[in-house]
């Protein structure tokens, strides 16, 4: 299958001519193995957008030797220096990123106006990390017997391999780059293989800003639980960093348990959004838009259950059922668009097998809640309210620009529906009553909470969740941590 070039604007097709196809490895763009390929599609049309290639298990090995042989000189490069290539990376997305918000939109969907958030959202985990590889400390201090003296020191913790979500392919590639660059880890980096095209043009970026060969390497390929467990097999490995499904990072887990791995897993949610009797309406209405619609309802921290009280219930639903019927859906490159394609196909029936699922328990659809026909993978952007206690919506990672509405009495039966999951990544609660703010804070099982806001996510705070979302935090102070290991050093006194 080749390139269908006609069907892209001439600015499109000059942008993907630039992109690389190949495999980066060891400061150099490689054919694959056996010359193997993969294509990748626009889910807005489900045109072939570029051939690119596509890694065996031998090529992941390969990939990871260029990272370990790197390793010791990266780790003994001055802070500084690994901090101020950082910085010229981001410099560059600024100067390139209408170039990356066109590339995402090409390749995953989501309306250049996002595509264009998502540059900047990805580009500060740059500029963060770029500032804290500098403020790497330790301590030093008198044992409390007065015998010697403790030092302790961070170290890089090694040779590291990410595997990255197709939802957000900027942001993923860069909340993980950046804490393992500044810290002194060497990196090897799959992308999902249906939008991997943005980390291949991030990564020539990272390369024209100075980054030496070998510290970061590329592998595309389709068959990823292939290429992917030897490398977590081998013993020169020492970190694991995984975003995607719940499922998916059971298994990786239990592969990594094999060579003691430290492991980042940023997994599955069930976000509750929570709207109390005393909340500003509008605001929450203004709010589950950002969280719910928000790259189409495709993200970890999209809002899952709307969990409404029963009093401006109504209301609510009235509200955000007009809002949704004003969204103009579309292919994101177009002025104007507000909800693009679903990823693919199988998306779109997983999201109306859930709204058939509500409505035959008895749920109201208020609006939406079927495919639009034609090419590529859209969803109508969907309301449904007097969802049964049972209903899958209420249970399972939406994905999909659905929203399901179900009420609550008390403050007890809130904490009890927003907590009546395996998940815990992200919570939203509307409420103007501060002392109700801070006790959810308290009581609401989740990494993350939104008060008053549809939107959380931030370079500068610790992103990560609780129970089956997850284990460590990206970004923040936190986020180098996850890139450093604790060295404790005694040194005796020594008599005078």
């Amino acid at each position: 299958m080749t390139e269908n070039t006609a069907v892209f604007s001439e600015r499109e097709r000059e942008l993907l001519s630039r992109v690389p196809s190949g495999l980066y490895r060891n400061g150099e763009w490689v054919a694959a193995e056996g010359d193997a390929t993969l294509t990748v599609s626009d889910p807005a049309t489900g045109n072939v957008i570029k051939t690119i290639a596509n890694a065996s298990p031998a090529d992941g090995i390969l990939a990871l030797d260029a990272a370990v042989d790197a390793q010791e000189s990266w780790a003994a490069t001055p802070p500084r220096a690994r901090g101020e290539i950082l910085r010229k990376a981001f410099d560059l997305l600024q100067e390139r990123r209408d170039d990356f918000a066109l590339l995402m939109t090409l390749e995953m969907g989501k309306p250049l106006a996002e595509a264009n958030g998502e540059v900047t959202y990805g580009g500060e985990f740059l500029r963060w990390f770029s500032e804290e590889a500098v403020r790497i400390s330790g301590r030093y201090g008198s044992n409390p017997e007065g015998t010697g003296q403790i030092v302790v020191s961070q170290r890089p913790v090694g040779p590291s391999f990410f595997v990255t979500p197709w939802n957000f392919p900027l942001a993923m590639a860069t909340r993980k780059i950046a804490p393992a660059l500044a810290a002194g880890c060497t990196v090897v980096i799959k992308p999902a293989e249906l939008t991997p095209l943005t980390t291949l043009f991030f990564v020539q970026l990272l390369e024209d800003a100075g980054l030496p060969a070998g510290v970061v390497n590329t592998i595309t390929t389709s068959t990823s639980s292939a290429v992917s467990a030897p490398i977590i097999a081998d013993p020169r490995l020492r970190k694991l960093s995984f975003t995607g499904s719940t499922q998916v990072g059971r298994k990786l887990i239990e592969q990594s348990a094999q060579g003691v791995l430290r492991t980042s897993m940023e997994l599955g949610g069930n976000a509750p959004f929570v709207v109390f009797g005393d909340a500003d309406v509008d605001a929450a209405v203004a709010g589950a838009m950002l969280a719910k619609f928000r790259n189409i309802g495709q993200a970890c921290t999209a809002a899952n259950r709307f969990i409404v009280h029963e009093s401006v219930a109504d209301e609510f639903a009235a509200k955000l059922a007009d809002k949704v019927r004003g969204l103009r859906i579309g292919r994101g490159v177009d002025d104007g668009v507000d909800i693009g394609p679903l990823i693919n196909d199988a998306a779109v029936e997983s999201a109306e097998g859930m709204v058939q699922d509500a409505v035959s328990k008895g749920a109201t659809l208020v609006v939406g809640g079927a495919p639009v026909e034609g090419p590529g993978s859209f969803f109508e952007p969907t309301v449904l309210t007097n969802l049964a206690a049972d209903t899958r919506l209420l249970s399972e990672e939406i994905f999909g620009p659905v929203v399901g509405i179900v009420t609550f009495s008390t403050e007890d039966e809130a904490v009890q529906l927003a907590n009546n999951t395996e998940y815990g990544l992200v919570s939203y609660v509307f409420t103007k009553d501060l002392a109700r703010g801070h006790r959810m804070i308290e009581r609401l099982d989740t990494g993350m909470m939104g008060l008053n806001t549809g939107l959380v996510s931030n370079a500068a705070a610790p992103f990560g969740g609780v129970k089956q979302s997850g284990l460590g935090r990206e970004g923040g102070a936190e986020g180098i941590h996850e890139y450093l290991s604790t060295k404790y050093t005694l040194i005796p006194n020594t008599p005078a």
